[in-house]
């Protein structure tokens, strides 16, 4: 491969000084957390961050983990979002910077009934300086990407995604803005492992590199040869490797970590050797401030809150909510189609078990058949909470913000020493003590068999007991299991467990798997019944973030 850094600094020239900011401490002001005195010459700069909104356009229930029980609270709207917006530059006109990481364009019926062209004309009049590519945003393939990132008419920047016929950057790699004497640096880093955690077609044509010496030579490089006084990562890795990375010398000259992917809640920045990390919630539901205070051009300070978005403080922009309400309209009826009904609210929010995917895994294996039903583990989709003793509408709109891929069903045959090893390392994408070997941060989720373990444990023994028909499961007998298929694995893989046998393509989707079961049994009850179990965690465990305070809130 061309040296990384050479094609990086090569593209990010063509693009000369550009807007963009987020937040960053330089050298001089590493130990000093807050705002200095109020001197005359003190420069304040604000940089705001949204993450992994997708494609939630419209204001939505979101869950918050309040005095030991779940609450619900309506947040979100991009209108909502913009309104927002224009109040906190009016408080600090020409140095407020916006900036998004990532996951815009995937994760509502909206968006994939549009193969995210709902989201362009919204992004473009939302006011943002720069944006970078999230592990989703490949989801309808290469070429419609950078069609709609393109569209937005706003800066787009990553270092490490390539054209894998040339091995030439998608985007340039770094932003540079000057403010009142003050240069501020960005750079773009998208997660390396979008290949593994997204099916493989969706990345087709697209290279990725990790961070390595390659990474460290732009973040030196920008520092140092580009006179930056600030040097933002914005990262699209979730807040393990986040935390790691302001803790590694690749970050020796970066300031801050602006993170996302893992829809965490950082309400108070995290210190690292290097570096301070945040991650500002996801769905829109959230916004991050961070203020960065100058004096004689000297980073002295910052101030960080992470701002809910309540419509009742921030209501709709007009404008933003028209071109929402035209983009939706084609769409509309059919996903606005009430399909089943729940009685007990539907969330995915916490590490092991939860109600939504419950629900899910249970229509699978009621449809299937099969002995064991999975579904992939993840912080996704807006909760459905009923209201007033009355059960709570299911549309065709909540399916795809519980399943944002719509795939065929696809079953086969293993032995119980397989799926146990399987398990075990799907256990360690989620527990691994160390950060960098962890991926998404939460357990697989299933129906059909109970498992007992201990996340504390090392790799290949946190798993103590596995049932199935209420009896022990046994290594050399087979269960027919089901999954959705992700275009590009191999036939015999199903959600990442290799040589399955006797592997059947159904002729149904898993949106229509569960809406069958939803009109048949609705209203449906899930709730959490134990069927994946860890006592050091407990029922309601949220993220754990080894080596910091954080608690998700």
């Amino acid at each position: 491969m061309k040296t990384l850094s050479k094609n990086i600094l090569a593209s990010a020239s063509l693009f000369g000084i550009l807007i963009f900011a987020s937040a960053c401490q330089t050298g001089n002001a590493k130990d000093s957390d807050k705002t200095a005195d109020n001197a005359k010459d003190t420069v304040s700069i604000t940089v705001l961050q949204t993450a992994d909104i997708h494609g939630q356009l419209d204001t939505h229930p979101e869950l918050f983990w309040e005095n030991e029980k779940v609450v619900f609270k309506n947040r979100g709207g991009m209108a909502n979002i913009k309104t927002l917006f224009d109040r906190e530059e009016q408080k600090n006109p020409n140095r407020t910077i916006i900036v998004d990481g990532g996951d815009l364009i995937q994760g509502s019926g909206y968006a994939a009934l549009s193969q995210g062209k709902v989201m362009p004309d919204v992004v473009k009049n939302m006011g943002y300086d720069v944006i970078i590519p999230g592990n989703w945003e490949v989801v309808y393939g290469k070429d419609i990407m950078m069609d709609l990132m393109k569209g937005y008419d706003t800066q787009v920047i990553v270092q490490n995604m390539y054209h894998d016929e040339d091995e030439e950057p998608l985007f340039p790699a770094y932003w540079i803005k000057e403010i009142e004497g003050i240069r501020i640096g960005f750079i773009g880093i998208n997660d390396p492992d979008v290949p593994v955690r997204q099916n493989p077609i969706f990345s087709e044509g697209i290279a990725f590199s990790g961070l390595d010496d390659n990474l460290k030579k732009l973040v030196d490089d920008v520092k140092v040869n580009e006179n930056v006084d600030v040097l933002f990562l914005i990262t699209h890795l979730g807040i393990f490797k986040q935390v790691e990375l302001a803790n590694s010398p690749i970050s020796e000259n970066a300031d801050y970590v602006l993170g996302n992917d893992t829809h965490e809640r950082v309400r108070e920045l995290i210190q690292g050797k290097h570096a301070k990390v945040t991650e500002p919630g996801a769905f829109g539901s959230f916004v991050g401030k961070l203020t960065l205070h100058f004096v004689d051009g000297k980073l002295v300070g910052d101030d960080y809150e992470l701002i809910d978005v309540d419509p009742q403080i921030y209501p709709a922009d007009e404008k933003i909510q028209a071109i929402v309400d035209r983009e939706k309209a084609p769409y509309k009826e059919y996903l606005e189609t009430v399909v089943g009904y729940t009685e007990t609210p539907l969330y995915r929010y916490l590490t092991v078990e939860n109600s939504m995917d419950n629900m899910i895994t249970d229509a699978a294996r009621w449809k299937t058949g099969a002995d064991i039903s999975i579904s992939n583990g993840f912080r996704f989709g807006n909760p459905i909470v009923p209201e007033d003793g009355q059960p709570a509408p299911i549309t065709r709109a909540n399916l795809w913000n519980l399943l944002p891929v719509n795939e065929k069903v696809k079953t086969g045959k293993v032995t119980g020493k397989q799926i146990k090893d399987w398990l075990e390392k799907e256990m360690h994408n989620a527990f691994a003590e160390y950060p960098m070997e962890r991926f998404g941060g939460w357990m697989v989720r299933f129906s059909g068999m109970e498992v007992d373990f201990n996340s504390q444990n090392g790799k290949g023994k946190r798993i103590s007991t596995i049932t199935v028909k209420g009896e022990p499961m046994q290594d050399e007998e087979y269960y027919t299991i089901s999954a959705c298929e992700r275009p590009g694995d191999p036939i015999d893989n199903l959600c990442r467990m290799p040589n399955v046998k006797d592997v059947e393509f159904k002729d149904y989707t898993i949106h229509e798997a569960v809406e069958e079961y939803l009109q048949k049994n609705s209203p449906v009850s899930p709730v959490l019944d134990g069927r994946a179990y860890c006592e050091y965690l407990g029922e309601y465990s949220f993220s754990t973030v080894p080596g910091t305070d954080y608690k998700f809130q």
